[in-house]
């Protein structure tokens, strides 16, 4: 999977709109952050992508700047 480098100062995604509830009784925390931070980059390329904008990204150990929609393309789509 892809690596980011990502600087973004845009809002802050809300905590509200993730459904804890889905999450097992033995899901690690560690999980549950990966989970948060996979969903935040993937909102995150769906916004820029929407503005026509590109992200720049570390793909092989080589810093690249990609348009956001190329992107979308290769991230895992998010259930919920």
């Amino acid at each position: 999977m892809t690596k980011f480098g990502l600087l973004y100062s845009g809002r802050a995604m809300a905590l509200d709109d993730i459904n804890t509830s889905s999450f097992s009784p033995n899901t690690s925390f560690g999980e549950r952050i990966l989970y948060g931070v996979q969903k935040a980059l993937r909102k995150l390329a769906e916004e820029t992508a929407m503005k026509g904008g590109s992200l720049v990204v570390k793909i092989d150990g080589e810093i690249k700047e990609v348009p956001a929609k190329e992107l979308l393309k290769t991230l895992p789509e998010q259930g919920g």
